[in-house]
């Protein structure tokens, strides 16, 4: 897969990883992207070395699914690190 189709693959995947993860995650178009990136190489990466295989042909639907868990995975693990930015606690009010 070319590098402009990633880019076009961590665009969309990283749309619909943040339209349905309701969280504290980095936002923009830049945000976007880079939750849809980093996702599916980690995604790539971890499923290529479990053997699940790996990022294929952009119109794969393993590539697509591999891709929007790995931007779970990465908006999962943003959550853990950035905590909550506000300030408050859950009990303030």
């Amino acid at each position: 897969m070319g590098i402009i189709a990633f880019i076009i693959l961590g665009v969309i995947v990283g749309a619909i990883a943040k339209a349905i993860w309701k969280g504290d995650e980095p936002g923009g178009f830049l945000g976007t992207v880079l939750v849809g990136v980093v996702g599916a190489l980690a995604g790539g990466l971890i499923a290529s070395a479990v053997g699940l295989g790996g990022l294929g042909s952009f119109f794969s639907i393993g590539t697509w699914l591999i891709a929007l868990a790995g931007a779970f995975l990465f908006l999962f693990a943003f959550s853990l690190l950035s905590g909550d930015r506000s300030g408050r606690r859950a009990d303030a009010h």
